[in-house]
């Protein structure tokens, strides 16, 4: 049966109890994602197996089996029950990649806590905000970053322990503890907490691409979408090595970074080093990585360094290669297949989703810039903005909705109802994101609600004009934004990033708008062209476009706290 084949047969005949079957969810009661990450992969006689290969950024590596993973965990959870945290206080991880990181958000599952994991790279002032928000209990950190949380800690009542895991000969202060995960007496036994379906899980803040950042509440039972998921969008098998380039601080990084893999009783590895083409292709060559997860972010970095480190690296272990957090850019699919000798699949969702919506599902067709189509057992489309019923015309632009009601759907957005209830309409959950569908089914991307440059009445999608951007030789990175004008309201403003050797001057200038004339309409044109050392971006690799309208508006930029140079 061909691949397409056996997207339409899985689509026709769908329903979630094939994950919960396979899964065998809620057999005695347990419905913990913890066990089924690991406990239920060691009763499968698979303990001894590769769990998590770690490399740090002097090079060191660290490997732990699903047995190790197993008994640290438990030893986790039994030291935050042993500092009376109770099931459903809130826990922060907030650390670099390191094995204590992506271990202990299963061991605060273990014992029913909300595991809050935040980006180690927030300042204070993030810190304070996201803390505050959830009255979260105890935060487990290093000593690299001890003294953000130590400065904030007065005015955080509710803030009973810190948890330092490298505290080694370091003084610490009341209400902080040391804990060394791999020196502590190993746990073999632990009560795993009797979580519900519905019980919270995870506590995740949105990147801020709008406004305040929000907390997305998520349950047990998201695992049902987030191991199938995996299995199928993600392609994994047994025997695969699966590289997650996203960090735990954003949904990616746990849904695809430590849930969806240890579900499926997967290898995984972890590189905790900066990024640099050379540094990733000999990671992916060293560990054998068949299935790499990444963002459209580090695929244009990638591109901007050319074909040379591709060649002086041995990649034919890749088999399949996907991406997340921003739309995919026909040009980086193209480049993909010349690079590597195969696509990377571009794939939508959401900290609000959960797990993957829309997609480009192994051995489909791939239309180059296209999302691909809805995961089997999603129901989404696009309505009209105003009416909210869904569009009817092939082409037609029109927000991404998708119907409630699958496993992975947020719960909540934290001490917010009436903001949560404000992303439901007319019995469809509202994404923010605009798409138009064409005749095939296939989804195509055109811009955050809140990027859409209405110029002279016109909605123009910032998607197109910076692919057809990045089309040009001399450009690595592109915004497009709306900025004032007398006549049209809006008009196109693009910023630039060149590639190295090139130099920003009225020659190039003139030269993108020529080569990007022949691409676009005369509506999308940009009017005016910002050369930029670099784009605003949040550490999860999404550019904030808002960021730069707000400079051009002369508004005030709002929560600037997840920009990765902020």
């Amino acid at each position: 049966m061909s691949s397409m084949g056996l997207y339409e047969d899985r689509v026709k005949d769908f329903d979630w109890s094939i994950s919960e079957q396979e899964l065998e969810y809620g057999a005695g009661g347990m419905y913990n994602i913890a066990f089924y990450c690991t406990d239920r992969i060691c009763q499968k006689g698979l303990g001894g197996k590769p769990a998590f290969i770690w490399e740090g950024f002097s090079g060191h590596v660290k490997q732990f089996t699903y047995d190790d993973i197993r008994v640290h965990s438990n030893a986790i959870a039994q030291f935050l029950q042993n500092q009376g945290l109770e099931p459903g206080d809130r826990v922060c991880l907030f650390m670099d990649r390191i094995p204590e990181l992506y271990i202990g958000f299963v061991g605060v599952l273990k014992m029913g806590a909300i595991a809050q994991p935040l980006f180690s790279a927030f300042g204070e002032e993030a810190l304070f905000t996201r803390l505050e928000d959830a009255s979260t209990k105890a935060v487990i950190t290093t000593r690299k970053h001890l003294g953000k949380v130590r400065r904030i800690r007065k005015d955080l009542p509710a803030l009973a322990t810190i948890i330092v895991v490298d505290a080694g000969e370091k003084s610490l202060e009341p209400g902080e503890v040391a804990f060394d995960m791999e020196g502590a007496a190993r746990v073999e036994d632990f009560d795993i907490y009797k979580a519900g379906p519905e019980t919270p899980s995870v506590l995740h803040y949105t990147s801020g691409t709008t406004g305040k950042p929000k907390g997305a509440l998520h349950v047990h039972s998201s695992l049902i979408a987030q191991y199938l998921t995996a299995k199928w969008v993600l392609d994994m098998h047994p025997d695969d090595v699966y590289w997650c380039t996203a960090d735990p601080g954003w949904v990616t990084g746990t849904s695809y970074g430590i849930i969806g893999p240890w579900a499926n009783g997967v290898t995984q590895v972890v590189l905790d080093a900066g990024f640099s083409a050379q540094n990733w292709y000999s990671f992916a060559e060293r560990m054998k990585v068949t299935v790499w997860y990444s963002a459209p972010t580090a695929i244009r970095l990638l591109m901007k360094e050319g074909m040379d480190p591709v060649q002086k690296h041995d990649l034919s272990t890749l088999r399949h290669l996907v991406s997340v957090g921003e739309p995919l850019n026909a040009e980086a699919v193209i480049w993909s297949e010349k690079a590597f000798g195969r696509p990377f699949h571009d794939s939508f969702w959401q900290t609000e989703t959960g797990s993957i919506m829309i997609s480009n599902y192994p051995g489909m067709r791939i239309k180059p810039g296209s999302m691909g189509k809805p995961f089997p057992g999603i129901t989404a489309t696009v309505v009209n903005p105003k009416t909210f019923e869904p569009v009817q015309t092939p082409g037609t632009v029109g927000l991404i909705a998708i119907k409630p009601g699958w496993p992975s759907m947020f719960r909540a957005y934290w001490n917010n109802e009436q903001i949560y209830n404000a992303k439901f309409k007319n019995g469809w959950y509202l994404s923010g994101d605009r798409a138009s569908i064409d005749g095939d089914g296939y989804f195509w991307f055109v811009g955050r609600d809140d990027d859409v440059i209405n110029t002279a009445g016109h909605l123009v999608g910032p998607f197109e004009i910076e692919s057809a951007l990045l089309e040009h030789p001399a450009v690595a990175e592109s915004a497009a934004v709306g900025k004032p004008d007398p006549i049209n309201m809006e008009v196109v403003k693009a910023f630039i990033a060149l590639k190295p050797g090139y130099v920003a001057d009225d020659d190039l200038t003139m030269d993108i708008m020529n080569f990007i004339r022949k691409k676009l309409s005369p509506l999308a044109m940009p009017q005016d062209i910002e050369f930029v050392p670099s784009l605003p971006k949040t550490r999860s690799g999404k550019i904030m476009r808002r960021v730069l309208r707000a400079q051009e508006w002369g508004e005030d930029i709002g929560d600037v706290s997840t920009l990765e140079n902020e």
